[in-house]
Formats: structure tokens, sequence, C-alpha cells
């Protein structure tokens, strides 16, 4: 089972955005996901922080700043 983590910061609509976009893709694939806020973490905020939403599947970046849906299904499946 593939799992997709998207790195996104409060108050960014895009992550919102991003977050509902990887839930309803994720829900209807069968694959698991979560949220991590950049700003918890220096590194993370170092590496992401410019580029938020980023996706990355099973640890592995994936994209950034939107959703490619069809991309995303293909890496899922």
């Amino acid at each position: 089972m593939h799992h997709v983590t998207v790195m996104t910061r409060a108050g960014c609509h895009a992550c919102e955005v991003a977050e509902a976009e990887v839930a309803r893709i994720c829900g209807e694939l069968g694959a698991t996901w979560s949220a991590v806020d950049v700003d918890a973490d220096p590194e993370d905020r170092a590496e992401y922080g410019d580029r938020v939403p980023v996706l990355l599947v099973d640890g592995d970046e994936h994209g950034y700043w939107s959703v490619e849906e069809d991309r995303l299904r293909a890496a899922l499946s």
C-alpha cells in the first residue's frame, strides 16, 4: 500500500486544496495519506517551505504547488 505525505503550512489555501484532493484520490485508490506542517521542523521548513504544498509518495518527492491528479493516480497504481 502506498502512502502520500502532504507537506503543508497553516493558513495556506493551496495546501488546503491539495489535502482535499489527496484525501479524495487516496480514498478512491485505497492509499493512506497524512499532512505534515513544515513550520514544525526547521529541516522540513528549509527543505520544503518555499514550495508548499509538496507531495511525497512513499517518502520520495512527487511534486509541489498543486496536485497533478493523473500523475498521482499513476504513482499510486
